[in-house]
């Protein structure tokens, strides 16, 4: 089952984001087979303010347990993270 990680940045914490981008990155790649694609939003200055991925996990669970466990989220950075089921329809 694929889900949708909308995750918003704490106002002023791009420093957060910045410091620990490396280790969240390096987390990503132990879920590379259920990774389906991921990245950063951007505000108007062109700076990260948030990030979305797609993943594949048997179970909310499972995916509430990859989110608590990501460095950006261990070192407080998200003032929201959402969760939730998607399907894939186009392109078929």
């Amino acid at each position: 089952m694929f889900f949708v990680i909308d995750c918003q940045d704490k106002p002023g914490h791009l420093a957060v984001r910045l410091e620990n981008r490396d280790a969240h990155l390096n987390y990503l790649k132990d879920f590379e087979q259920q990774l389906i694609m991921a990245g950063p939003f951007m505000d108007s200055d062109n700076q990260m303010i948030g990030s979305m991925l797609i993943m594949a996990f048997n179970d909310h669970a499972e995916a509430d347990s990859f989110c608590a466990a990501d460095p950006y989220a261990l070192a407080g950075l998200f003032e929201r993270v959402q969760i939730r089921p998607w399907r894939k329809v186009l392109p078929a």
